[in-house]
């Protein structure tokens, strides 16, 4: 399994927010800014994870992003389903209903075994334990 660059900067981007979120709204610019990442890119990040219900905008002036949730509540996992979708290590077979074939055992014994216990890691680390200990070393 490969993350793209949305997954990658979408979770880094988020930690940030977690980091930074001490009551107040906290600016895309801002996480731009520490993150080296692109205002555009990080607005079409933050719309996505905004419709999977993880961030909520403010408007007006001192607006920026909250979290939806405490940070303890929202995992890595649920960040990266959010911006890559399904994080199967392999596509699903269409012929899976058929005959017992070499190709489904496979399937059933190492890949998505391999793909739960992924998800299963991904889904045990919240943002929290992300940030914790960093908040006075990371910009």
């Amino acid at each position: 399994m490969k993350l793209s660059t949305r997954g990658r900067y979408g979770l880094r981007a988020l930690a940030d927010l977690a980091m930074h979120d001490e009551g107040s709204p906290v600016t895309l610019a801002d996480i731009a800014r520490r993150q080296r990442i692109s205002d555009g890119y990080l607005e079409s990040i933050f719309s996505m994870l905004k419709k999977a219900g993880l961030v909520r905008s403010v408007k007006g002036a001192g607006g920026g992003y909250r979290l939806a949730r405490p940070a303890a509540e929202i995992s890595a996992g649920e960040v990266l389903t959010a911006l890559e979708g399904d994080l199967s290590i392999v596509e699903p077979d269409l012929n899976d209903g058929g005959p017992y074939t070499l190709s489904r055992c496979i399937k059933e014994n190492v890949w998505d075994v391999v793909s739960q216990r992924i998800k299963s890691e991904v889904d045990a680390v919240s943002l929290k334990q992300l940030i914790e200990g960093r908040e006075n070393t990371l910009p």
